[in-house]
């Protein structure tokens, strides 16, 4: 498997073949039927799906790219550090109900993390049929985490030889599981390059030809030789006469060296501005043709696939009535080979198929029969139209630029293109432009010959077809037949309302769903946006956003995506007498649809325009009769907007409208809250001559509540007492009683008593106050003067002390139990010396906590922070605030804290020189 994975990516090598041998071995291990590995990429807080095992890549597209902040168990395992185990659909649903809404199949599933010290480079899913437990799955997990550890490791060695190396930027390597079956594979594919004379089997062509891939030359003449020693001068001027365009008309029936009957198809594969490039398919018929005859004369359709979508059976009844000629089925893609059937409908139903045991059953409308002609190829490839535009290579990918579909519902889906981790050979179909688009003149194939001409659908079996997929381990089987001989055919039932007919051009139901959910998700007016671009785009092909909010009866520009730069400026702010439709939108509560930007500048005469082609919606955003705003959806190409997209789209706008105003209450309550908090915290902190402090607090990002962080320097005889505590929990009676804590604490270090007395007295109080809340505390009473220290601890983390020349370690003060639990609770007074140039770090528990690590690891690499930070060029020098900063960069910029963090540091400066001022 490695080898030939490095034939097809040389550019992958070594990463490349750990990440596909640690799924493959994964997906074995846990009994799963298909898996993979996210990869962390070069931007921040990204994942990428770096392989995918057992399921056609550009099907589960939507997946390819994952931010760890989303409410996926993938981002789950990797920003947690923990493993994620789904037994079923239901638990799925209970605990991540945004990922099951978008799966929504019966299957389980696993997330290890892939770890290495304290450096997680991704995630090891399988995907694996559902458990009434998890504990039936723990046999499985163990083994997946020692995979998981073992590929961290041999990440880290990677890493060290290379540190850029380990990211994955690139598009997901898709390959097929190991076969559960003994049977070899029958069908196999490869490239050959005209301008090098070198040619790429995938595995299975290796297999078929029993070369393995560190024997095989790469060359033409080894090639022919493999498949037909007898007839190898027949296959290579066949493949010269394809590389001049004149492919042959029918397959080529070849006999191998032991007489076994081969079957050899070639085409040319143009992608400019590269040179055609020559692909193909072998054949083998193998011991199964007596099984494939039966079915041949069977009165439905049937077709198999395997688990990345290659059809590699189809009976006579399949071609006729999916319009197709069975030389055409048999080998490609299936999406390739039947365009139409490339459809957000088909596509779920087929996801079902592949991740859930059970047969699925629907319909399809079957398009109309095309007459023959030059605008065939447009006519058999749906109803969604679709542009080209370059695109230039990423890193993991293949050098040079490359194509990509923009079609209606995939343009805004992902920015990406698959890439075949086992079969670089593999020519790019209608499916790998990820989604059904109408195929370019540039694109089309030459003209078929008359033996091409596709098989007319009789009169009598309609427009409808009815498919059953019946999943395996290895392949899916799929029957068809028309669907005016089942008694719940559309025609038959009369209700014009089939349940489980396809043909709608709309994404599935989940993106509207998926919006729903996500949305209530969020809490602040920018995730709200941010969820909409995420989810609404998709799902409806939109490649521009806008969202205005309305403020003073004006609208001001809150989001915006995909138009010019500066184009929405002179919008921003537009009162709500101007005559703009995302005005009116508003003013008359009535969505406007247009289908062309003509249709716009007709209703709208003198308007700017940012392109001059394209559609527009504009949708109100009302929430229970109140305005909130409007948004705009903008596509790049002309399309109509069927009753059920206007529906939906103005349902789905009172959902984001509900949404932008609970978002916009928690902000302005969030603003107050968080100044209550501030002026509850020291304004400023008491000052000495001889000593220097600093304090940071941050406040968690989970929620609009106030913490109970605080910190403090007080005056306390001839000395400062240095505070710092945290009262349990979050909210407003966490905040009032960290300020009733704050002024006790305060007033009993004015009245210069010891530590152990403030922490006793501070105790009683807080226990006669009965909040129903504890608190930990650490104070220390300093002497600038001696730099004598007498401290005193309540269930608080211990303080970090960093002497001048860097040296750092962990003060392990004794201590009582937490405050406000036992009245009788003692405080024991430890006494140590910090020197002139040391600096004393006291934090909360916030600044060291991580989910799924020991509290212990957080305080270490702290110390380790510290003791790096540095100190004063010079005496006297104030430099408390850059360490201050530089000790909470990393909790400042996370995009998620789920504890507020308070920080205090002091240093002791030596005594003023006599004289000095």
């Amino acid at each position: 498997m490695t080898g030939s994975v490095k034939e097809a990516h040389p550019t992958a090598g070594r990463l490349a073949a750990l990440l596909i041998d640690s799924s493959t071995e994964a997906i074995s291990a846990a009994g799963g039927h298909a898996g993979g590995v996210y990869l962390r990429s070069r931007t921040p807080g990204l994942l990428r799906l770096a392989v995918l095992s057992g399921l056609p890549g550009p099907l589960f597209r939507p997946w390819w790219r994952m931010h760890v902040d989303r409410p996926f168990p993938v981002a789950d395992a990797y920003r947690l550090g923990v493993q994620v185990i789904l037994p079923n659909a239901t638990e799925t649903m209970r605990r991540y109900p945004q990922f099951a809404a978008g799966l929504p199949f019966h299957f389980g599933s696993l997330y290890v993390p892939v770890v290495s010290g304290s450096t997680t480079y991704g995630v090891l899913t399988v995907l694996r049929p559902a458990v009434a437990d998890a504990a039936e799955v723990l046999a499985g997990r163990d083994r997946v985490v020692r995979l998981a550890q073992e590929l961290g490791a041999a990440l880290r060695v990677l890493e060290e030889q290379d540190a850029d190396q380990v990211a994955w930027d690139g598009e997901p390597m898709y390959l097929r599981p190991p076969t559960a079956s003994t049977s070899v594979g029958r069908v196999g594919r490869f490239a050959w390059d005209p301008s090098t004379t070198a040619i790429t089997l995938d595995e299975d062509l290796h297999t078929l030809l029993g070369v393995p891939p560190s024997e095989f030359p790469g060359t033409a003449e080894a090639f022919a030789d493999a498949v037909a020693p007898s007839d190898a001068h027949r296959i290579l001027g066949t493949l010269r006469d394809t590389a001049a365009g004149r492919p042959p008309a029918l397959p080529l029936y070849l006999r191998d060296a032991d007489g076994e009957l081969r079957l050899l198809d070639l085409w040319s594969a143009y992608e400019p501005p590269a040179a055609p490039e020559v692909r193909g398919v072998v054949v083998a018929p193998g011991p199964a043709p007596t099984a494939d005859s039966a079915a041949d004369l069977l009165p439905d359709g049937v077709f198999c696939l395997d688990r990345l979508g290659l059809v590699v059976y189809a009976n006579p009844r399949a071609a006729e009535l999916l319009g197709r000629p069975r030389a055409e089925l048999v080998g490609r893609d299936l999406w390739e080979a039947v365009p139409w059937l490339g459809r957000p409908d088909f596509e779920d139903h087929l996801r079902a198929a592949l991740l859930a045991p059970d047969p699925v059953h629907f319909h399809l409308e079957r398009p109309p029969t095309p007459a023959p002609g030059p605008n065939r190829a447009a006519q058999v490839t749906g109803p969604v139209t679709g542009d080209k535009e370059e695109e230039p290579a990423t890193a993991g990918s293949d050098s040079g630029p490359r194509t990509r579909d923009t079609g209606q519902l995939a343009s805004a889906l992902e920015h990406d293109q698959p890439t075949t981790a086992r079969d670089q050979a593999q020519p790019t179909t209608a499916r790998d432009q990820a989604q059904p688009a109408a195929v370019p003149d540039s694109e089309r194939p030459p003209e078929p010959s008359p033996r091409h001409t596709e098989p007319a659908p009789q009169p009598y079996e309609g427009d409808w077809l009815a498919l059953s997929v019946y999943p395996g381990p290895d392949r899916l089987t799929c029957t068809v037949r028309p669907a005016s001989r089942v008694a719940d055919s559309p025609a038959a039932r009369g209700d014009g309302e089939p349940a489980e007919v396809g043909g709608s051009p709309l994404a599935p139901l989940y993106r509207p769903i998926a919006l729903a959910i996500a949305l209530n998700e969020a809490v602040t007016v920018r995730q709200v946006s941010a969820v909409v671009m995420r989810e609404l785009l998709p799902a409806f092909g939109g490649r521009r956003l806008a969202i205005y909010l309305l403020q003073d009866r004006h609208l001001y520009l809150e989001w915006e995506t995909g138009f010019p730069k500066g184009f929405l400026s002179p919008f921003d702010g537009v009162g709500l007498e101007t005559r703009l439709p995302g005005v009116e939108t508003l003013t008359s509560g009535r969505p406007l649809f247009f289908d062309s930007m003509e249709q716009l500048t007709a209703a709208y005469p003198g308007i700017a325009l940012d392109a001059a082609e394209g559609a527009r919606a504009f949708l109100p955003l009302i929430a229970s009769g109140r305005s909130v705003g409007s948004c705009i959806l903008g596509f790049d190409r002309p399309r109509s907007f069927s009753t059920e997209e206007r529906t939906v789209l103005t349902a789905l706008a009172g959902l984001i409208a509900h949404a932008m105003e609970k978002a916009q209450r928690y902000e302005s309550e969030t603003a107050l809250a968080r100044g209550l908090q501030q002026v509850l915290l020291p304004r400023r902190l008491s000052a000495h001559p001889q000593l220097e402090t600093t304090g940071r607090y941050l406040p968690g990002t989970a929620g609009m509540d106030v913490g109970g962080d605080w910190y403090d320097v007080v005056e306390s005889g001839g000395g400062l007492a240095l505070v710092i505590g945290d009262v349990q929990g979050h909210g407003v009676q966490a905040a009032a009683t960290m300020g009733q804590l704050r002024s006790a604490v305060r007033a009993f270090a004015l009245g210069d008593r010891s530590p152990d007395e403030v922490m006793s007295s501070t105790n009683h109080l807080l226990i006669d106050l009965d909040p129903g809340l504890f608190a930990s505390c650490c104070y220390i009473r300093l002497d600038p003067a001696t730099g004598l220290a007498r401290a005193a601890r309540a269930g608080h983390p211990p303080p970090l002390l960093r002497q001048a020349d860097g040296r750092t370690r962990v003060l392990d003060l004794p201590g009582g139990v937490v405050l406000g639990v036992d009245p009788r609770a003692r405080y024991p007074v430890s006494e140590f010396q910090v020197d002139p140039g040391a600096v004393l770090a006291l934090y909360t528990d916030g600044l060291v906590e991580r989910p799924g690590h020991d509290i212990d690891e957080g305080i270490t690499a702290l110390r380790v922070a510290l003791a790096k930070a540095g100190a004063p060029a010079r005496p006297g020098q104030r430099f408390l605030a850059g360490v201050a900063d530089r000790l909470t960069a990393t909790a400042r910029h996370a995009p998620d804290r789920p504890d507020d963090i308070a920080l205090l540091l002091a240093t002791r400066r030596g005594a003023p020189a006599p004289g000095s001022h």
